[in-house]
């Protein structure tokens, strides 16, 4: 009920104000930004952010947020249409971003890349995420990398360490089991996909990178072993389950489950549940499943801050993006919430966070685009769908598999 209010209330002021009249007015400098996004948990960090931007750049910045991704989407699409825009939005990466791009609803931010890059407040790494047909739109809002969150308390109470390798993980969950303990959450609804990007990258990245470009299909042999081998877990009684409602976050504090698999944002959760790093919780990097892999497969997500082409301030729009990717800036938005940032000069606070930071900026691990991303939209409905029918029906993944691959094999013929 409380996300349709805040929908309907955003979709009612917007409507308002674009039938204000004012749209004949000659535009006005900004001096406060209106940012939309679907962090709604965040909206402390997104108002200590704005207190700060006014303070340092005269800019203002005030948050609107949203908790249900499908709303959120709906709403900022439907803002294109109207005379009055949102200054700024969050949005994200891969085929979701091409597809407002070329819409030419979307800032060109090529310039502040040039310039951020050549200050060492991007990093290079980072550009392809945000390039569509040789330009750049959007910053990064956030970076993240995928891990396990584990309940320390637990993992000490059994004499459990961080596994090495795949095998320790299978090991570790079968002496949660037989000491009561539900090792795994995974849930039936929107994050229904990060068991398989887990599996499929620590399995065969080429192979998951070929699924994301069509080059390959859900119903070859590589991805039917992989959906074969998450049934085992399932099977196995590892998993909480994927129906209850709980939040994560309370999941791992109250130990409904030993082991949480997110990324690096999630560290927010914990915090915020006064939960101390080190000593309630911590993070490992989950092993490959195929040893021989040369890198350990890490997913990675990057989540943009944009401005519009027709936004009511162009020029405020911009020199806010400019200023999120400053040191300055990132190291309040970092540190507020716990988490790591996209500017190399950030110092994280998190022992186990900064370390795979460093190391994954050092090349240490092979970054694979999260599957949300990484995945075409139409694709990617299907596959949340079939997914979350999986987690409750095991036996149906050769299904799943046959309705997904429908969908890519639909997408593909037109987008090849």
């Amino acid at each position: 009920m409380f996300r349709s209010r805040v929908a309907t209330l955003g979709v009612a002021a917007l409507v308002l104000t674009a039938c204000g009249g004012n749209s004949a007015e000659a535009p006005q400098k900004k001096t406060e930004l209106t940012l939309y996004n679907d962090k709604g948990a965040w909206t402390k960090y997104f108002d200590e952010m704005g207190a700060l931007s006014k303070q340092r750049i005269g800019l203002g910045m005030k948050p609107t947020g949203y908790t249900d991704s499908a709303q959120y989407q709906a709403f900022i699409k439907a803002s294109f249409r109207t005379k009055v825009k949102p200054d700024l939005f969050t949005w994200q990466t891969g085929g979701m971003l091409e597809e407002v791009v070329k819409q030419k609803q979307v800032a060109d931010t090529t310039a502040i890349w040039q310039e951020a890059i050549k200050a060492g407040d991007l990093s290079q790494d980072l550009l392809p995420y945000y390039t569509v047909g040789g330009k750049q739109y959007c910053v990064p809002m956030n970076v993240a990398y995928w891990g396990m969150f584990y309940n320390k308390k637990i993992f000490d109470k059994y004499g459990l360490k961080p596994p090495q390798t795949w095998d320790d993980l299978v090991a570790t969950a079968e002496t949660l089991k037989k000491n009561g303990v539900k090792a795994f959450y995974h849930t039936s609804v929107l994050f229904s996909f990060v068991w398989f990007e887990q599996l499929m990258a620590g399995t065969d990245p080429d192979l998951y990178d070929r699924l994301a470009t069509g080059k390959a299909k859900y119903t070859d042999p590589g991805v039917v072993q992989v959906m074969e081998r998450w049934k085992q877990l399932i099977d196995a009684g590892y998993f909480i389950n994927p129906g209850d409602k709980t939040d994560p976050g309370d999941v791992l504090k109250n130990g409904k489950a030993a082991m949480v698999s997110f990324g690096s944002w999630f560290n927010t959760s914990m915090t915020t549940r006064d939960m101390k790093a080190g000593t309630d919780y911590d993070f490992f990097v989950i092993p490959n499943v195929n040893p021989a892999l040369p890198k350990t497969s890490m997913i990675f997500e990057s989540g943009p801050l944009c401005s519009l082409t027709k936004a009511d301030d162009p020029a405020a729009s911009q020199k806010y993006l400019k200023w999120w990717t400053s040191a300055e800036a990132q190291e309040k938005w970092a540190t507020s919430r716990g988490d790591v940032s996209a500017n190399p000069k950030v110092t994280i606070g998190d022992k186990a966070l900064g370390t795979v930071t460093k190391d994954a900026g050092g090349g240490k691990y092979r970054l694979v685009n999260r599957y949300f991303e990484a995945t075409p939209p139409p694709v990617l409905t299907a596959a949340l769908d079939g997914f979350s029918k999986f987690v409750t029906e095991p036996d149906s993944y050769k299904e799943v598999l046959e309705t997904i691959q429908k969908a890519a094999d639909e997408y593909w013929s037109t987008h090849q």
